[in-house]
Parts: C-alpha cells; structure tokens; sequence
C-alpha cells in the first residue's frame, strides 16, 4: 500500500531536499542539523507505521466484520439441516472470497449443530492431503438430530461442485461449539465481538476471531482472519536493513514480523504444539530490553527509548495501536544508530560547520511555512469530521490565500448545506404518519429542494397515474384538476423518465404540455420540467412527480432530486403499506363486529352503533371548555384506540350460546321444554279418562264417573295454563304462585318407556349418576333430576388470583335445567347461571383482547372495551372497578353501551325508549353510581344526545327531555 503523510510533511521535505541540494553545492550539511532531520524523519516514519498498521488490520478485519454481521441475518442460520445449509453455499463462498483474511466462516447453532465453511489449504497440513485432488473448499459439518451426533467433512471444487464426503464420528463427539469461547460470549452480546490475535492451531498462523448472534438468537456467526499478511507490510516498512519491526500484544508476544518463521516457537522437541515467542525469543539481542517497556507502556501512546547492544547504540520506538473490540497492540521499532546516521557522518566530513549554519536558519522558516500552507487544510479535515458525524450546527468559513483551498472550503459549505436539506427533509417527511397529509407534504418539500414553482405528484394505480397533489411554491393547490395518465401515453418527457426509471430535466415540448393537461391547471405556460419516477424496494412504480421549473436544471440539483425521489418512494410505499395494514384491521374487526350482531336478533346493529356514540362523547370532552374535561384531549392514536374497542366491546359474545342469549321462556333450551310438559299433561288426562271408563265398565255409577273425569280434566287444564304462564317469565313471581308450583309438581305419571335409549352420550352419562328404576316407573310430573345439573369445567372456573382481576361471583353450577327451579325464577327468563353466561361475555373480551398483540398507542384497547358494564361505585362487573379506577373513554363507552341498549328500535322482544324515557333511566343510574355523574351531564349539555337520536332514532322517540328535571343544569347551557 502507498505511504502517505501530512501537506506539511511533503511540503517539509520538499524545501529540506532543496536546501540539502545548496548545502551539497556549499559541501554538504553539518552533523548535528542532519542528525536532527534525521531524527524527525524517524518519528514521523514511526507514526507511519502505526497508521499503516493500523490501517492493514483495519482492512484486513473490517471485511470480515461486515460479512459476519450479514452472515447472522442470513437464512442459514435458521437452518435445521446440513442439506438446508448448504443451499447457503453461494452466498458463503462469495462472503469468503470478499476478504482474503478470512479463512473460515461457521455458525454454531443452540443445538450443538455446528457448520463449516473454508478455504483448502488454511487449515492443518495433515487436513489439506487428506482433501481430493481439485478441492478448493471444504465443509464441517456436525449435526445432533439423531440418536447420535453426526461428523462430516464435504469437499467442494472451486465451482461447487461436491467431489466427496467423509464422515468423522470423531469429531462430532469431541467438539461442541455450545462449550466454546467464541460462542458463549456472542451469544451472551448484543453486538460483535473479537478475540485477542492468537496462533491458529491447525495453520499455526495468527489470527483473530469474530463472532456475532444471529437474527432469531438461536445461533452464533464466527469467522477466523489471519494476520500474516501484517508481516509482509511490517517487512516492507523498514527504515534501514538492519531495522527490526515486530507487532506485539500487550504481554510482549510477537504477533507479526518480517520473518515468519520466527514468529512460531516450539520450546521442546517432544512438544508439538506451536506457541507465539515473546519479542526477546526473536533472536534479536535489541529487543531484548523492550520486553519489560512493552508490558509497561499501560495507557501511554508511545514511547522513544535507546538500548545499548555491546558497543551498538539502537534508536527504539514502541506505539501503541488500537483496534476496535480488541485488546491494545504495540509496534515495536529499533533502527542501529550507525544506519540512521550514516548520512550524517558522511556530511559532517565536508562541512559540518555550513550545513548547521543553513539547516538551522531554514528549518524553522520551512517548517512555518508548511505549517502555514497545511492549516487552513487540516481546518477543512475538521470540517469533514464534523460532517462526517452530521453536525451541520458550525458553518464552514475559511480564508485562505491559496484559491484552491479556498474553492474547496466553498464546495463543502455547499455540500453540508445539501447534506443537511436532504435529512431535514427526509425526517419530516419520515415523521408524517397521516397518508392523506404526506402527499402534499411530500411534494412542497420536493419543490423547496428542487427549486421549482409548481408540481405536481402523481400515484400509480396499475397502467394508470392518478393526480394525487397539484401545489405551487407557497404550498397552494394548483386551480383546476389535472388528468390522469397512461404510464404508454404519459408525454416524451415524463414518459422517458417512467421508462429508463431515472429522473430527467428537458424543456417542455408542446406534446408534453397536451399529453399532461398542464392548461387546465394554468401552467399552459411552463417551459422546463424534471420529471421523476417513484419505485419503492422492488423497482416497482408507485408514482410520479413532476416538477416545474423556470429554466434549464444542472446536474448536481437532478442528482439531489433523483436521491430525494428514492427516500420519498419508499416513505410513500411505506405509508401505503400502513394504511393498507390500518384499513384491513378495521374492516377485520367491523367484521367481527357484524358477525356478533347477526348471530343473535336481539343485539340488532348494537356493535356498529356504540362505537359512534362513544365518539360523538369523546368529541364533546374535547371540546369542552370548562368543567372536569376542559383539559381532555385525545391524541390520533387516542382515537384510533377508541375506534378499535368500541367496534370490539362485545366481541366475547361469540362464546355465548345462542339459546342462552334468546332464551325467551323459562324452560326453553335449544327448544322450548313446555312440550315436554304438556304431553305429560295429555298423558294424565288420558289416564284420567281410562279411570273413567274402567270405572263405568266395572259397574260403577256412569254420572258420577264422568263428573270426576271433567273435575279432573279441568284441574288438569288450569294447573298446565298455570305452568305455561309461569313459563312466560315476568318482572315478580310471588311465594303463593311457587307453592302452587311445586304442589302441581308432585302429581305423578307413569313411564313405561328407557328414558336412557336413543340420547347422546354426554347426557347418558348425567344420568348414570343414578340408577336406572324398573319400568314402568312412576315420576313427577315437573322434577330437578340429577341429570338436570351441568357441573362447571376447570376451563370454567375462575381463579380469584386470575391475571385479569376478574371479581365476579361465579355460580357452582355451569348450567341447571331443573324444572321446577327454572320455573320458579323470580324475575325474567334467565337462571343465575344463565345470566351468569351472558354476563360472562365481558370476560371472554377481556381475555381475547388481552391476548392480541396491540402495538404500543392501541394497549389501551382491551381496558377501554373491557369495562363497559362496570359501575362508579364499584358494584358492576367482571372487575369491580371503580370509577377512578376506569380511564375516562371505558367510562364513556358505558354510557354509549346503556344509552343504544335503551333507544334501540331493532330489538324484537322490546320497544325502543323515548329520549325522554332513556334519559330518565340514566339520570337515576348516575345518581345511583351507576354511571359517571360528569361524563352524564356533558352528554346531555353537549346534546349528544340528539345528535345520535337524529342519525339512529325513530321520529316518535325523539321528544323534548326535560334536562333541568334531569340534572340541576343552567338553562342557558342545556342550549
């Protein structure tokens, strides 16, 4: 690699080789000024090295850091088998082949399988013979799917091409990548890490080792990279002959020198293995005394020392050099004096006198003036630097007098100023999450950058180009509206451009002006336009823009433009992916939605009309200027959490059984039981006429016989109306009416067939609780059997220390279809343990909706839905919040939820209330701490209301309430 230095160390040893020129014709230079260029020349040679070390390790390690961080993204590392890994080839041999530091690159995976792939020839000498002839790459593989770990190694020709496999138990049982450093510590960090340089076992090379985590965390990257190339560099970086430069760790081992073969040492003929001798093991009796100032040098940069060898004087420098993630390095030089002198002793023979006298009066001036050329450039360095680390803040002001500096200080002012336009602009435009407002966004800052005085920006709908944002300079949409176009028909300008995919700047040709309406947008007059193409990741067209302009466009602004046109593509893409994804989810849950109010007659639209009452409330609050929400306010994201709950509140009614939910009679399961009544009914009154005529035929007086009978009957006939009345249900079923029931109970029939023939299993084993009686059994005529009683499963209890704090009383019972306990239910239809399941809807949305993985502004959604029937004081359900317990919108929701319940007109079993009915019900609710009392008064003062009533509600129910009866509200504010 070509050495480089400083401006002011050329423009130095410019003006130092011409006075070293007059003091040859004057008969040379002295000694002592000579000695101290010579001096300096070494220094500076010495920090030369360093960089250049530096900058060799830099260039032989930052390939590979970028190859193993793309390797731990790549698909092989979720690969679960050697055949899926070796799909990986390609991509692994183009890795390897992108550094030729790299000797290996391999993946342990968190199930001790291990994969290889390297290079012939780096390994061990006795791996190499054992590949075939031609091999240029080998695979180690280790596989443990099986009973037993399996060992591979797979050989490849420079093509790819497998040329044999060699299986090697051994060594998929004594290896273990789980138990190595390299993967331990890259699985345990988040980021890259390296090992110390360390001799290679099988190479007997140095290198170093880098390991990263892969994507899913399930494996860890690593790659080996030699160091021997440094010892060539360091070989080639000697001052003089008998210089000795050696690389060394911080413990005085010999990383890298020119010869390296000594970098290797084996301290026993009986040992084997190779170690890294120590600096004074080189056989170099002047790096002898560095080993103790290298294991000293702690956090000193460098350090200049001389060592006495016998009668030899060494000048010795040792630098230390630092690289990323691994441990400091030292650079150790020694040059014998009597080489960097020798041209000093030389001079001083001819005239030591005059040389010092010139050396001494030039190097001063020359050193200045160097000095004075490099600052100005060394200002600009800085400059760069700053910008390199995007601080735009300190503007670049430079006077020089050397006009090329100056043109330069005046380019790279510009270029920060483009530099930073552009992350300005990209940022805002990044920040913008509302489509809608991000196109014509997107083109004002595309006009601003480009400096055009209109645009307009177009998005692609297959073939077609639709006008999507037509502005001016000031952020003014354009009057009239411009057409669509045809990517085939679209003008040579904007047609050029959607063709090649690249932006063009040409003059307007009348064409142009016809093919895109630019009349009726009033730009008839336009005379230069760049036309630019939007393609999102996949070179796929998204859309277009054009831009107008009042000349000809240079080259730098269209490149500016056309880098512009990528960011903004992919912004539009990835907004339109958002809103896509948004669009999607909302019509998934209005579809569930839907669903829920199909499934039942009884719930009618409720789902879909709740969430508009909520935010017609959630409105109001906004706007209030005074009272408890004066200061509520709700956020984009607020609102699209409200969206999703309250098209969501009741989602967990797809676990309520339909017949539960329309039971209409009290014995009605999936069909009406009172049938089974009434045939028992049939059944005695036939009993009872057969009585009557066995009677008669026995000889018994006839009158009196049938007076029994139509006794009979009747009581028969009123005690069945009187059951099926009770069936009906209603609001108070007094004590009297419950003896009457049980005393019609306890008349008996007679079966005389296996009530445990032809029924389902489930029920066969309800009544295999009790024995089976010999027929014909006599049996009541209304019971609560045994089998009548439905335990609760374990997936329906509910824990008291449930995740959700749920802290509602659960019935021991999941269902019982008692009859005389069904029949005698106070009030309604429903048992407790069917008002229980329908009450339990609430839950199941909880628990649905908590186990959706809502992005962060939506984690309110399953609070917000999930607390509908819940009362201010505490007493609703399923958690028994209270009302500071509740987040204002759960709060509103209820309102909405009670509100729609009362007024709707599409329920089949009731008609809808009057606003005048409705709110009466709900003043007395929130006096009762069933609702909120603020968020009551503001629906009623913001006439919430009847706002709904008018969009929902028939013409008859929308009355006149009296508001001030309802809540002590001023006149003048119920408006």
């Amino acid at each position: 690699m070509r050495r480089r230095y400083p401006l002011h160390v050329h423009i130095t040893t410019l003006f130092l080789a011409l006075i070293l020129l007059v003091c040859g014709v004057l008969g040379g230079v002295g000694y002592q000024l000579s000695s101290a260029l010579l001096e300096t020349s070494a220094t500076s040679l010495t920090e030369g090295f360093g960089r250049e070390a530096l900058l060799e390790l830099r260039r032989i390690i930052e390939p590979a850091e970028a190859v193993t961080r793309l390797l731990s993204v790549q698909r092989v590392t979720a690969a679960r088998s050697l055949g899926e890994r070796l799909t990986s080839l390609p991509f692994l041999r183009q890795a390897l082949d992108s550094s030729p530091a790299l000797s290996s690159l391999y993946i342990g995976y968190d199930n001790g399988d291990y994969f290889l792939f390297g290079r012939i020839g780096q390994g061990s000498a006795a791996e190499a013979e054992r590949a075939p002839t031609g091999s240029a790459y080998v695979v180690q593989s280790i596989e443990r799917g099986g009973p037993l770990p399996r060992g591979q190694f797979l050989y490849f020709d420079a093509r790819l091409q497998r040329l044999r496999t060699d299986d090697r138990p051994d060594y998929a049982a004594t290896y273990d990548p789980r138990n190595r450093v390299w993967f331990t510590e890259g699985l345990a960090s988040p980021t890259q890490i390296k090992t110390a340089p360390y001799l290679f076992f099988s190479s007997r090379l140095v290198g170093t080792t880098l390991a990263s985590r892969a994507a899913d965390g399930r494996a860890v990257v690593g790659a080996d990279i030699l160091l021997h190339t440094l010892g060539e560099m360091l070989g080639r970086q000697k001052v003089t002959p008998g210089s000795q430069v050696v690389l060394a760790n911080s413990e005085g081992y010999a990383l890298a020198h020119e010869d390296l073969s000594r970098v290797l040492l084996t301290r026993d003929a009986s040992e084997s293995k190779p170690t890294l001798p120590r600096i004074d093991d080189l056989g170099v009796a002047a790096l002898v005394p560095l080993l103790h100032a290298v294991r000293d040098m702690r956090d000193e940069p460098q350090r200049a020392l001389r060592v006495q060898v016998g009668k030899d004087e060494w000048r010795a420098s040792i630098r230390r050099i630092e690289v990323e993630g691994v441990p400091p390095l030292y650079l150790v030089i020694a040059i014998p004096e009597s080489e960097l002198m020798a041209g000093a002793l030389r001079l001083i023979h001819h005239s030591a006198i005059s040389t010092l006298l010139v050396l001494l009066l030039t190097i001063p001036l020359t050193w200045l003036l160097a000095r004075s050329i490099s600052r100005s450039l060394s200002g600009l360095v800085g400059d760069a630097e700053a910008i390199r680390h995007f601080e735009f803040s300190r503007p670049i002001a430079l006077d020089s007098s050397i006009e090329e500096v100056t043109e330069l200080a005046v380019t790279m002012d510009a270029m920060k100023r483009t530099i930073h336009r552009f992350l300005e602009v990209s940022q805002a435009i990044a920040a913008e999450r509302n489509f809608d407002r991000l196109l014509p966004r997107l083109l004002a800052d595309t006009l601003s950058a480009a400096g055009a005085y209109a645009g307009a920006l177009y998005l692609a709908e297959g073939t077609r180009l639709q006008p999507a944002a037509a502005l001016d300079d000031s952020g003014s949409a354009l009057p009239g509206e411009l057409p669509a176009l045809d990517t085939a028909d679209a003008g040579h300008l904007l047609g050029t451009a959607l063709a090649d995919g690249l932006a063009r700047a040409a003059p307007l040709q009348a064409g142009d002006r016809e093919h895109l309406g630019l009349a009726r947008a009033g730009l008839a007059g336009a005379s230069h336009a760049i036309a630019v193409p939007l393609l999102n990741r996949k070179k796929e067209l998204v859309g277009a823009m054009l831009l107008l302009g009042h000349g000809a466009t240079d080259s730098s602004r269209l490149s500016f433009v056309q880098a512009f046109s990528g960011s903004a593509a992919v912004s539009l893409e990835s907004m339109a992916l958002i809103r896509a994804q948004k669009d999607l989810f909302a019509a998934f849950i209005q579809l569930i939605a839907g669903a829920i109010d199909a499934k039942s007659p009884y719930t009618g639209g409720h789902c879909a009309r709740v969430p508009e009452l909520t935010k017609m409330l959630a409105r109001a609050a906004c706007a209030a200027s005074s009272g408890p929400y004066k200061d509520f306010q709700l956020s984009e994201d607020d609102w699209e959490a409200v969206h999703v709950a309250a098209w969501l509140h009741d989602c967990g009614k797809v676990t309520t059984p339909e017949y539960v939910v329309d039971k209409a009679t009290k014995l009605e399961t999936i069909h009406d039981r009172i049938h089974e009544v009434r045939m028992r009914f049939e059944v005695l009154k036939r009993d009872a006429e057969i009585n009557c005529l066995r009677s008669i035929a026995a000889g018994g007086d006839e009158a009196a016989a049938r007076a029994r009978l139509t006794a009979e009957l009747r009581a028969l006939d009123d005690d069945f109306a009187f059951v099926a009345e009770c069936n009906e249900g209603g609001e108070f079923m007094a004590q009297e009416r419950v003896d009457r029931l049980h005393a019609i109970a306890g008349r008996t029939w007679l079966r005389t067939l296996d009530d445990r023939m032809g029924i389902s299993q489930e029920e066969k084993l309800r009544k295999a609780r009790t024995p089976a009686l010999p027929l014909p059994v006599s049996e009541l005529l209304l019971a609560d059997k045994p089998e009548h009683l439905l335990a609760r499963r374990p997936q329906d209890q509910m824990p008291k220390d449930n995740r959700w704090g749920f802290r509602m009383p659960v019935p021991a019972l999941l269902y019982n279809r008692g009859e005389l306990y069904n029949l005698t239910v106070a009030r309604g239809t429903l048992s407790d343990e069917e008002r229980y399941k329908i009450n339990e809807h609430i839950v199941q949305t909880v628990v649905m909706l908590s186990q959706l993985p809502f992005p962060k502004h939506l984690r309110q959604v399953p609070e917000i839905a999930g607390g509908h029937h819940e009362k201010m004081d505490g007493s609703g359900y399923p958690r028994r919040l209270r009302r500071e317990e509740m987040s204002p919108l759960a709060r509103m929701m209820a309102i909405a939820d009670i509100f729609e319940a009362l007024t709707a007109v599409d329920r089949p079993y009731k008609k809808g209330k009057t606003l005048s009915e409705a709110l009466a019900i709900m003043s007395r609710m929130q006096r009762e701490q069933h609702i909120d009392p603020d968020l009551f008064a503001l629906f009623l003062r913001s006439r919430v209301y009847m706002e709904y009533a008018q969009r929902f509600l028939q013409a008859e129910q929308i009355d006149s309430p009296q508001l001030e009866a309802l809540l002590d509200i001023p006149e003048d504010l119920t408006g």
